[in-house]
């Protein structure tokens, strides 16, 4: 299911995101995190690695899909395409090749809540990384011509992966079904007719108003010294002025009252079922709950495909998604695809559900769960990219401390809290469920 861009591509699949965070939360606590904030009010989080001398350079903004204007959707997955468009001082796309023959990696992604952009290199390297960020931070050309160019790159981009793909059409339809007021109403990439519509002003009014010190934070890991880091980091963003202020995402999506259903009839080979309940996000006190809840339900040893694909073959295959580390509450996933009834696919998928909420988990599906989480903590804490995202995540979503939390919550999670949010959130009337049916069927 589509979740976030990334430069010419979007990710389809929200569980990647949570391993890559879980990869990240192996990271070890005691790591020691430096906090800067400069007078323009950027904040600068450094973690030093000296393991290997390398460092990543990432530089976070508090905008997203949720902060779009009426008519504008994909307004900052066009943008992020724009920041590699060049400066007065470096033409278009020589930023990635400076990167790349400095021995480094680049790319950016953009969310419903935010967008990130970094750099790997060797850490003796990194200067490249702070001069040319604050570089295209405040002095981005936006010519038109490479707004018409990357403007019809993104449209392409949504036909191939949205519109010519029909499972991901069915899960737009069913998350902007879910969502009558709050903006995740709109997918990432943005509706066809909007990004037609965004012009160079446009894109310029959005950047002045969101790409500014005060609305991000970078995040720096890896063979570094922190103070003289952040010196350096202070005399190249230092002098960029603070914004205007940002806008105040206020909608709050209201309880959902009843059922609702979406139909999709589309040329594809199989029928394909999408159930989506509201529930909460992280800190919310029921999020890691819901986190164990889903890894029972997943993967080839979970609950859905042990039961709906080997032992019932309902089902090709059987999944559920969520991920509790967003800004608002979003949506729990369950879904698969079939070769025979959609109908006995949906109602397998409720009787699961249906098997949670009248009987807990065991106390080995759930320790399993939870140490899956656990097991990632050796898997990557060597990873110095993923030390700086988990920083970068939780201090989207409001502090990096939040981190230690995230996984106290976790571990805290008994077989009866897991029965007790399936029977809170896994309710007719709170669910949206699409339907993909094959044409000619």
């Amino acid at each position: 299911m589509p979740e976030k861009g990334k430069r010419g591509r979007l990710k389809r699949t929200p569980l990647l995101l949570i391993l890559l965070l879980q990869l990240a939360l192996s990271a070890p606590s005691s790591a020691a995190v430096r906090e800067f904030v400069l007078d323009n009010g950027l904040k600068v989080l450094v973690t030093e690695d000296h393991k290997a001398p390398i460092a990543t350079f990432q530089v976070w903004y508090r905008v997203g899909a949720r902060n779009e204007p009426s008519g504008k959707t994909g307004i900052s997955h066009l943008l992020e395409h724009m920041m590699f468009r060049g400066t007065p001082s470096y033409g278009s796309k020589v930023f990635s090749r400076l990167v790349q023959k400095n021995g480094g990696v680049d790319n950016a992604f953009t969310t419903r809540d935010y967008t990130m952009y970094y750099q790997t290199l060797a850490s003796d390297r990194i200067d490249l990384s702070i001069e040319l960020e604050a570089d295209r931070m405040q002095n981005l050309l936006l010519l038109p011509e490479d707004v018409r160019y990357e403007r019809s790159v993104v449209m392409e981009e949504r036909r191939m992966r949205y519109e010519d793909d029909p499972q991901s059409s069915l899960y737009e339809e069913v998350v902007a079904t879910a969502f009558k007021v709050h903006p995740y109403h709109n997918p990432v990439i943005g509706w066809m007719s909007d990004i037609s519509s965004i012009e160079r002003g446009d894109l310029l009014a959005y950047y002045k108003r969101y790409y500014s010190p005060d609305n991000a934070v970078i995040v720096v890991a890896g063979d570094v010294e922190a103070e003289e880091i952040y010196r350096k980091i202070a005399r190249w963003f230092g002098e960029i002025p603070a914004g205007r202020g940002t806008a105040f995402v206020a909608s709050e999506e209201p309880p959902q009252r009843g059922e609702k259903r979406v139909y999709l009839e589309r040329e594809a080979r199989l029928p394909y079922v999408l159930i989506a309940y509201h529930v909460p996000n992280f800190p919310h006190p029921d999020s890691a709950a819901l986190e164990v809840l889903g890894s029972i339900l997943s993967g080839k040893s979970g609950r859905l495909h042990r039961t709906l694909v080997r032992d019932e073959e309902v089902a090709l295959d059987a999944f559920a998604s969520y991920s509790s580390l967003r800004r608002d509450p979003f949506l729990f996933f369950l879904g698969g695809t079939t070769e025979g009834s959609v109908e006995a696919l949906e109602k397998a998928l409720y009787r699961e559900v249906e098997r949670i909420k009248a009987s807990p988990p065991t106390e080995r599906e759930v320790q399993k769960a939870k140490n899956q989480v656990e097991a990632s903590f050796v898997m990557g804490q060597d990873s110095i990219f993923f030390q700086a995202e988990l920083l970068g995540m939780f201090e989207m979503l409001g502090d990096w401390r939040m981190k230690d939390r995230y996984l106290e919550m976790i571990r805290a999670v008994s077989p009866e809290d897991v029965q007790r949010v399936a029977g809170r959130y896994f309710s007719r009337e709170n669910r949206t469920v699409g339907i993909l049916i094959p044409e000619g069927r």
